[in-house]
């Protein structure tokens, strides 16, 4: 593919350096004879870390089977970032070089049911939670039709694998490679005693399975899908689900391997005596 076919769209958040940064790249890629258009892009480059690529994301939800994401972090390396503020040339270079390879992620699907019949559809690329908004929450699980545990405490997150390294992994949750399609239950403050018990674990739920929550009461709720927060008033049941889309991040030489970005995001450098 020539430069000249590539339309590229370029975002950033509101921070100064981003903001600069995003210029000096659209300037690059307009010397390089890219086509600058947010209308239907091959590929999509967030500017900023990946709460923005997290936006961009939604903002392209429904073209993912079109649309290749890559992430310029203006701070530290993020989870959905390859580069560097300091490596615009570097990107520039493979994008030229591009062929079109991918790097594919999975994605949650989310349905929400109302009582009156109606039926919202949610996509996340990190994870959903559910809580009640003023008291504790109590909500029936299924998993794969199978009646699970009846919750009580402040919420339950279901999490994608590389969300797994997100709220899922202060809520205490395993952190997943994102080659393993599989989602991840954590619960949220459960409360656990003599009369109420939940499994009070992180669950690892295959790509086959749907997991379904019933709230037992039908008052209001808040559902967080990734950055984002909806309220809803009698929600008869919330099914959670690996999408049939993944996200599709362009594949370069720069593509930093998941376990490197675990490693740094949370370890550091390892020790060479070990």
């Amino acid at each position: 593919m020539k430069n000249t076919d590539k339309k590229i769209a370029v975002f950033s958040n509101y921070k100064p350096q981003s903001k600069e940064v995003c210029q000096l790249l659209i300037k690059k890629l307009r010397q390089n004879r890219f086509i600058l258009t947010d209308k239907n892009p091959d590929i999509v480059i967030s500017v900023g870390g990946d709460g923005m690529l997290l936006s961009v994301f939604h903002k392209y939800e429904n073209q993912l089977d079109k649309v290749r994401f890559v992430g310029v972090h203006t701070g530290h390396l993020g989870f959905y970032t390859d580069y560097r503020d300091f490596e615009i040339d570097k990107l520039i270079e493979n994008l030229k070089l591009d062929t079109g390879a991918q790097v594919s992620y999975p994605i949650l699907n989310v349905r929400i049911f109302l009582e009156d019949g109606s039926v919202k559809s949610k996509l996340a690329l990190n994870e959903a939670t559910i809580k009640r908004s003023d008291r504790t929450m109590v909500a029936d699980v299924m998993i794969n039709h199978v009646a699970f545990e009846r919750f009580r405490g402040d919420g339950i997150s279901v999490s994608t694998p590389t969300g797994s390294t997100a709220y899922n992994k202060s809520l205490g949750g395993a952190v997943l490679h994102p080659t393993i399609e599989a989602l991840q239950i954590a619960e949220v403050a459960s409360l656990n005693n003599r009369v109420y018990r939940t499994l009070g674990s992180s669950i690892i739920v295959p790509k086959k399975d749907k997991i379904e929550i019933f709230p037992t009461r039908n008052d209001q709720h808040t559902i967080s899908v990734d950055n984002r927060t909806y309220t809803f008033k009698h929600i008869a049941k919330v099914e959670f689900q690996i999408d049939n889309h993944k996200i599709q991040f362009v594949a370069s030489p720069s593509h930093t391997s998941f376990w490197n970005r675990v490693k740094d995001a949370f370890i550091g450098e390892v020790d060479d005596e070990i």
